[in-house]
C-alpha cells in the first residue's frame, strides 16, 4: 500500500492540507460516505499503511475481501482529487469570478452577470500583470459578455472584436514562450529540429505585437538571446527588460526567465568570458530579493553554491558572507549544514583563511556525490597552499579511491581525475625549471576537462 496513488497523494500533504481535506470529506456536498473519512483518518495515523491492519480499521473482525478495500482507497482518492482541484480553483480569485460570471450568464441574469464583469474589469486594469493569463482572462470575459449581450442587440460586434484580440496577444505571447522554452533545451540538449514555422510566428509578432504588450516584447528579447547568443546586445535587452521588474509576469514565469538569462551568462562564462561574473551577479541579487530564484520557499542548493562562486568571484565578500547565512534556512534540510559550512570554508579559502577552512570542512557530512568532490577539491587546495604536501599525496590518493568508488560517470568524473593528476604534478615538478613549469601550465590549457585551470 505504500507505493499506491493514494498513499503517496496523503503522504504529500501538509498538516494544514491533512486538516482541510479532512472537512472537505466531511462536506455532505462532497462526501457522505463515512467510512471514506474513517480511512483517511487511518492512513494519517499510520506512516506505513498496511492492507490487513487497513482492513481490520474499516471492518473489524468481519471477512472481507480485498475488493472492498480497494473500493474504498478508490473512493478516498477521487476524493481528495478532487480536493486539490478545488483548492487550485479556490486560489485563483479571478477565475472563480469568471465562473460565477459564466453561471449568471447562462441563467440569464444580466444584472448579476454586469455587477461581476464591471469588478473583473477594474480588477484586471489595476492588475499589472499583462502575460498571456492577463489576456487569455479578457477573452474569457469578453467573450462572456458577447454570448449574453448579442442576443439583445445583435449588431453590436465589440465584445466579439475585443474578445478576438486578445485571443491573438494570448495565444502568441503563451507561443512565444514555449518557443523560448524549446530553443532553451536545444541549448544544453543537442537532438530537435526547429519547427519551420517557427521563424513567421516570430516575424509576425515582432510586425505587429512588439511594441504594445510588453510580454511579447521581453520574450522576443529572450528568443534572440537564445537563438542568436553570439550578438551579446540581445541579452543585455532582455536583462535590462527583467530588471525592470514593472510586474508583466506572475511569479514562475518570472522563475524561467532568470534561470534562462543565468544560464546564458554560465554558457558565456564557460568559453572563457569573464566579464559575465558581474553579469550574472546583477541578476541573482534581485533574483534572490524578489523571490523568483526559490521554488516553492525553497533556494535549490546548487543556486546556493553558484551564487556564492559567482561573488567570490566578483569580490563582493561582504555581501556573500551576509547570503551565506540568510539562505541558510530556506535550503532542504538535509543539504542544509554541509551547504552552510562548505560555502563559509569557500569564503575563507578565498580569504586565505586556510584554518578556518579546515574547521568548515570538518563540521558536515557531504552526502551529495557532487559537493563532497568539491569538498575534497577545496582540501586538495588548502593542503596545498599550507604545505602540507605529506598530507596532500594521501589526499589525493583517498579521492582517487573515491571516484573509483563512487563510479562517478561522464565529464565529472574526467574534469575530477584531472584535477587529481595535475595536484600531483605539482608535487613533483621542479619549480626552479622555466621550462617544465612552461610544459605544466601548457598542459593545464590544452586541457578540456579541467575546472580548476586557474589554480595551477
Amino acid at each position: 500500500m505504500e507505493k499506491s496513488q493514494l498513499t503517496q497523494l496523503i503522504f504529500s500533504f501538509s498538516a494544514a492540507e491533512k486538516r482541510e481535506a479532512r472537512k472537505f470529506l466531511e462536506s455532505p456536498f462532497f462526501n457522505q460516505r463515512r467510512d471514506v473519512v474513517q480511512l483517511f483518518d487511518w492512513f494519517c495515523e499510520n506512516e506505513t499503511p498496511e492492507k490487513t491492519a487497513a482492513k481490520r480499521h474499516l471492518f473489524g473482525a468481519v471477512p472481507v475481501d480485498d475488493q472492498e478495500l480497494r473500493l474504498r482507497m478508490t473512493y478516498l482518492h477521487r476524493l481528495l482529487e478532487r480536493y486539490i482541484a478545488q483548492k487550485e480553483m479556490d486560489a485563483d480569485d479571478t477565475a472563480v469570478r469568471l465562473q460565477l460570471a459564466t453561471g449568471y450568464r447562462k441563467r440569464g441574469l444580466a444584472p448579476q452577470f454586469e455587477r461581476v464583469r464591471k469588478g473583473l474589469e477594474k480588477t484586471l486594469a489595476n492588475n499589472p500583470l499583462r502575460d498571456a493569463q492577463y489576456h487569455d482572462w479578457q477573452y474569457r470575459l469578453h467573450w462572456e459578455s458577447h454570448q449574453l449581450f448579442h442576443v439583445r442587440n445583435p449588431t453590436d460586434l465589440g465584445h466579439l472584436q475585443a474578445a478576438s484580440a486578445a485571443a491573438d496577444v494570448a495565444y502568441l505571447a503563451l507561443k512565444i514562450r514555449l518557443i523560448c522554452l524549446l530553443a532553451a533545451h536545444q541549448t544544453l540538449y543537442s537532438g530537435g529540429q526547429t519547427a519551420a514555422w517557427e521563424a513567421e510566428v516570430i516575424a509576425f509578432a515582432e510586425k505587429n505585437f512588439a511594441h504594445e504588450h510588453p510580454a511579447i516584447e521581453t520574450y522576443l528579447h529572450c528568443y534572440r538571446m537564445l537563438r542568436h547568443p553570439e550578438d551579446a546586445s540581445h541579452f543585455r535587452e532582455f536583462k535590462r527588460l527583467l530588471l525592470a521588474d514593472t510586474g508583466t509576469f506572475a511569479s514562475e514565469e518570472m522563475h524561467g526567465l532568470f534561470i534562462w538569462a543565468i544560464n546564458y551568462c554560465v554558457r558565456r562564462l564557460n568559453a572563457g568570458e569573464k566579464l559575465y561574473f558581474r553579469e550574472v551577479f546583477d541578476l541573482y541579487k534581485p533574483g534572490l530579493e524578489s523571490g523568483y530564484l526559490l521554488e516553492n520557499g525553497v533556494l535549490p542548493r546548487f543556486t546556493y553554491h553558484n551564487v556564492v562562486a559567482v561573488g567570490l568571484q566578483t569580490g563582493d565578500l561582504e555581501w556573500v558572507h551576509q547570503f551565506i547565512h540568510q539562505y541558510k534556512n530556506s535550503l532542504e534540510k538535509p543539504y542544509r549544514e554541509s551547504a552552510f559550512h562548505f560555502n563559509l570554508a569557500r569564503l575563507e579559502f578565498f580569504k586565505k583563511n586556510y584554518g578556518s577552512v579546515l574547521d568548515f570542512l570538518q563540521k558536515a557530512n557531504y552526502r551529495d556525490v557532487l559537493v563532497n568532490l568539491a569538498t575534497k577539491t577545496l582540501l586538495l587546495k588548502t593542503y596545498y597552499e599550507l604545505d602540507e604536501h605529506d598530507l596532500l599525496q594521501a589526499h589525493l590518493d583517498a579521492m582517487q579511491n573515491y571516484i573509483s568508488r563512487k563510479r562517478v560517470l561522464g565529464y565529472h568524473r574526467t574534469n575530477y581525475l584531472n584535477i587529481i593528476r595535475y595536484a600531483g604534478k605539482l608535487l613533483s615538478v621542479n619549480f626552479s625549471s622555466k621550462r617544465d613549469l612552461e610544459k605544466l601550465r601548457e598542459a593545464v590549457a590544452a586541457e578540456e576537462h579541467l575546472s580548476e585551470k586557474s589554480g595551477f
